[in-house]
């Protein structure tokens, strides 16, 4: 029976390479010299740092730009609030998303359900699958997937036939 799974899966490598980038650039840029402003990467997480909110979103600017310029789709990052750590310098941690959340997981069975399409949508752990039939109900699975989940960039592998 064909079968298809739907992941939220990010680049880990590029996501690296990207805050690499954006430190070297932060080292070098005029308006950053004598400053608390930088970025770090420990595990999913991304840590960035600032003497004031303006410089956070500055820095989060190039994050996002270099990012882009990897194929890293913006949407995995989830940027958490802007915390004070003493005097003026201020810290922001964005988490890289991966795997699909179970009520994410959810809306896309049901958005299946809803379709009438003769395929069927199980949740395992972090990613669904969806089995059918036909090639051609995965694919408008596939499409019906993508048009209901616009927030989430999602890619479908394991595609079996």
């Amino acid at each position: 029976m064909p079968s298809f799974d739907t992941v939220l899966e990010a680049d880990l490598v590029e996501v690296k390479n990207a805050v690499e980038n954006t430190a070297k650039e932060i080292g070098t840029r005029f308006d950053f010299k004598g400053t608390s402003a930088g970025i770090e990467l420990k595990d999913k997480d991304i840590t960035l740092f600032g003497d004031a909110d303006f410089q956070l979103q500055q820095v989060e600017d190039i994050l996002r730009n270099k990012l882009t310029k990897r194929n890293v789709d913006v949407r995995f990052l989830d940027m958490g609030k802007v915390e004070k750590i003493g005097g003026d310098k201020v810290k922001q941690v964005a988490k890289v998303r991966n795997g699909i959340a179970s009520e994410d997981g959810k809306k896309i069975q049901k958005a299946i359900k809803e379709s009438k399409l003769k395929v069927q949508a199980a949740l395992q752990e972090e990613k669904v699958r969806v089995s059918g039939a036909k090639r051609d109900d995965l694919q408008a699975a596939m499409a019906i997937i993508r048009a209901e989940m616009k927030d989430l960039p999602l890619s479908f592998n394991n595609f079996r036939d």
